[in-house]
């Protein structure tokens, strides 16, 4: 979703966009909406005020395609068995809530529903995770790898909740190095996921 405008007669710098888009989503993630505004975001991108709204009209416009721009999109990847699949869509799952945006991501769940530009933002991220994970689903299914009854629902709620709770209770101390532990504690996550399937189906 880009919703930016050009100045007529004046190209884009893309370094300034980044530079703003960058700023906007680590102001969001630090103080969340209340305290969000072009002023700040001009002063932590090291930018004059003018020219961000020569490239965005408002504040809501701006934090829309920062995030669209700067948070990544959970997507379906086949890998071969089921449990590559879903060791893959966690590993993105961690990326999104413990990588540079990481907290922005988090924002959006608990802040979107109050903020309708933000709330079509927020579906589009939730709707890429569910759509990746019922794909993994049917095709586990598919291959006999997973029950013909494994519910979506349960299997997403598990996936998503357990990668949302890791990047939030994690002490502060580990924070720093989570990017790195997330491929182990993705794979150990799945494995206790999947035994917990197989055995209610034994």
């Amino acid at each position: 979703m880009t919703t930016s405008r050009a100045a007529p007669g004046r190209p884009r710098d893309d370094q300034v966009d980044r530079r703003v888009a960058d700023a906007a989503v680590a102001l969001y993630g630090e103080n969340g909406w209340a305290s969000f505004s072009i002023e700040a975001v001009a002063r932590r991108a090291g930018v004059g005020k003018a020219s961000v709204y020569l490239r965005w009209r408002n504040k809501e416009e701006l934090l829309v395609e920062a995030l669209t721009l700067r948070l990544g999109r959970v997507s379906d990847v086949d890998t071969g068995t089921v449990r590559g699949d879903l060791v893959r869509l966690v590993g993105q799952l961690l990326g999104l809530y413990t990588g540079e945006g990481g907290p922005a991501a988090l924002r959006l769940g608990l802040e979107a529903l109050g903020i309708p530009r933000l709330v079509e933002c927020y579906e589009e991220l939730a709707q890429a995770q569910i759509q990746a994970a019922r794909a993994v689903v049917r095709r586990g299914i598919a291959r006999g790898e997973l029950p013909g009854d494994t519910s979506v629902t349960f299997l997403l709620d598990a996936l998503c909740g357990g990668a949302m709770n890791h990047a939030l209770t994690v002490p502060l101390s580990l924070r720093p190095v989570l990017p790195e532990a997330a491929a182990e504690y993705a794979e150990r996550f799945v494995d206790f996921v999947l035994a917990s399937v197989l055995a209610d189906n034994a």
